[in-house]
């Protein structure tokens, strides 16, 4: 397959309902996000398409919708977006179409992406954004009336019950997640890596971070309910737009983590004072 670019009609699908041998354990909290903040994915957004993968250690190809995330929100989207309460936090943002869609309607939101090159385009295109991965410390955690876990992102980390946990840190009591999952009823975690379809999908990556495979997850609604539901989140609605699935959860308002408890006294403080005017370094990003 070096130096060909795969035919997507005759892709394999991956396993329905099943765990792949080179299967993540719960409980990766901070997983190897270095993959997603260089090439081939910086090379992807900059050119606005792919082709692009998640390429698994068997060989099997999952295409990633480059076009899509470069363009604007589309009708699915929107189904999402108007489902939206309060200032919007957008985990793995991309090139920032959804962050950008919500600004121009008017709502408070923030994009966060490992990658600089999603970042700047977020910026580009009136969204603001931070150079973060959801498991590092975020602006207004514990306050966001709704985050975004839309293409797949779900399966950041190859943990979704960490990653609900996470996000639970993040929300106001009460707050809602919105995600698209995939179809049919699919739960599983794998080792993946980034392929374009050109370089060899063999050997080290061009960070020199190890051979580039991180943690990821693929699940269905079904699959996301059984991991939420023990952390007392419920869903609130469920829907297809265009053949793509999502779900809305919202997690019992008495259920407090342990970052909620701690941070009573600044519960009261305002979300847009964490939408920073300058750039610079390490520093929160945001349009201007």
């Amino acid at each position: 397959m070096t130096g060909t670019v795969p035919n997507r009609s005759v892709l394999t699908p991956a396993p329905q309902d099943t765990r792949h041998p080179d299967t993540e354990q719960p409980g990766t909290a901070h997983p190897d996000i270095t993959p997603w903040s260089t090439d081939p994915y910086a090379d992807a957004l900059r050119n606005g398409h792919g082709p692009l993968f998640l390429r698994r250690t068997d060989g099997w190809l999952l295409p990633l919708d480059v076009e899509r995330w470069c363009g604007g929100a589309d009708a699915a989207d929107l189904s999402a977006l108007r489902r939206c309460e309060g200032p919007v936090l957008d985990i793995g943002c991309g090139p920032g179409r959804l962050v950008a869609e919500l600004a121009a309607r008017g709502h408070r939101a923030l994009g966060i992406d490992v990658s600089e090159t999603a970042v700047a385009h977020t910026l580009r295109t009136g969204g603001s954004a931070l150079r973060r991965s959801v498991f590092d410390p975020l602006p207004g955690e514990g306050r966001w009336g709704t985050v975004l876990l839309i293409d797949g992102n779900i399966g950041i980390g190859g943990d979704p019950r960490g990653l609900l946990l996470r996000t639970a840190e993040l929300l106001a009591p009460g707050g809602l997640l919105i995600a698209e999952t995939v179809s049919p009823d699919i739960d599983e975690r794998v080792r993946v890596r980034l392929y374009d379809g050109r370089r060899p999908p063999g050997g080290p990556d061009r960070t020199g971070a190890g051979d580039g495979h991180f943690p990821w997850a693929r699940i269905g609604t079904p699959a996301l309910l059984r991991y939420a539901q023990p952390d007392g989140w419920h869903p609130v609605d469920q829907w297809v737009a265009d053949g793509r699935p999502f779900v809305a959860l919202r997690r019992d308002r008495r259920v407090r983590t342990v970052s909620q408890s701690a941070d009573t006294a600044n519960s009261t403080a305002v979300i847009s004072s964490q939408f920073p005017r300058k750039t610079s370094g390490d520093s929160p990003l945001a349009g201007s």
